[in-house]
């Protein structure tokens, strides 16, 4: 098995609850306001980094990979000008949610995941 989709029973559900709300929380952001979707999982992570070592990892994913999907949209708004960011822009918004999705149920299940895609601005 590789060692990035490593399953690791031995973590406490709690731990694993708490690393998949770090992705999740992500989702309910999406429905609020503009940034909910980013600080939503920071707080998290933030708040719980230090209980431990899973929750920082999977933490620091999802906040890395919030901030890429924010970059890339910001990107795509001058591109709505010349038509391509009108279907990127939705596009990106689907990865977001997949991806979320999956990260929530890999880290439910105490799989050390990594976004693809994702700029790691937080080591």
């Amino acid at each position: 098995m590789d060692a990035d989709n490593e399953t690791h029973p031995a973590i406490p559900g709690e731990i694993r609850n708490w690393a998949m709300g770090c992705h999740l929380i992500a989702l309910v952001g999406l429905l609020g306001n503009g940034l909910g979707f980013l600080v939503g999982p920071l707080i998290v992570w933030l708040v719980k980094r230090d209980d431990h070592p899973f929750i920082d990892e999977q933490g620091k994913e999802s906040v890395n990979f919030q901030i890429t999907m924010m970059g890339a949209i910001i990107v795509c708004i001058p591109l709505i000008f010349v038509a391509i960011g009108v279907a990127l822009i939705p596009l990106i918004g689907i990865f977001d949610v997949v991806m979320t999705i999956i990260a929530g149920v890999k880290a439910s299940n105490g799989e050390h995941w990594r976004y693809p895609l994702t700029i790691r601005f937080i080591k």
